[in-house]
């Protein structure tokens, strides 16, 4: 049975709660209510994906379930791109799997029976991971939609620029003057909001148009 706290609230950042065991269930959310946050109990993982798993600020995960399993519960949210941070719950002979699971990507595992200063601590540690993703997340949207919207030669001159090549290179290279080469570095930056040469490499980065560190010096 899927069961939202008493103190659920959309203005609230909601904790799911996914294990097979209800008492467990009640409990936690019990325990993460009177610390005044929502939470949404799931008996299952089906039950858990169907509900837009990514609303969640974070997720308290059973490693063992009938059904879907814990991992594979975490293989789909990967699969979808979901960010919500995932604290397995495990039992005592369940480490070697939560370690597979942090391998994966997890946020945490604690192990049964809870510490339950210890879980509140890591789910409140995963809630503003989750906080400091959806930020990371937002800026990268933002900075595409800015990219989309730049001239083709626009982008290729960022891009070289971000490769270390000089004005000089970039003209010679697209068969254009050296000014309109610094013409379009300069309009494509404000629109990016890069206020310098560090920060437009960052961004290019981040676009996944150059590479952090180059495999290879770039030939003269």
């Amino acid at each position: 049975m899927t069961t939202p706290s008493a103190h659920s609230d959309h203005a609230v950042p909601r904790i799911a709660v996914v294990d097979d065991d209800e008492a467990l269930r009640d409990s936690l959310a019990w325990l993460l209510d009177s610390v005044g946050l929502a939470t949404h109990a799931f008996a299952d993982g089906d039950a858990f994906l169907a509900a837009e798993p990514d609303s969640f600020a974070a997720v308290l995960l059973d490693v063992r379930m009938p059904g879907l399993s814990g991992l594979q519960v975490q293989q789909r949210l990967n699969e979808r791109g979901d960010i919500a941070p995932i604290i397995f719950m495990t039992g005592h002979g369940d480490v070697p799997m939560a370690v597979t699971a942090l391998k994966a990507g997890a946020f945490d595992f604690i192990e049964k029976p809870f510490n339950h200063q210890q879980l509140i601590d890591a789910v409140q540690q995963a809630m503003a991971e989750h906080q400091r993703l959806r930020q990371t997340r937002a800026r990268l949207e933002t900075v595409q939609a800015r990219y989309a919207a730049l001239r083709p030669k626009e982008r290729q001159i960022l891009v070289h620029v971000a490769e270390g090549m000089t004005s000089r290179e970039i003209a010679e290279h697209l068969d254009i003057s050296a000014k309109t080469v610094e013409v379009y570095r300069l309009r494509a930056m404000k629109a990016l909001g890069a206020h310098n040469l560090a920060e437009l490499v960052r961004l290019c980065v981040a676009l996944g148009l150059v590479e952090a560190l180059p495999t290879e010096p770039r030939q003269q």
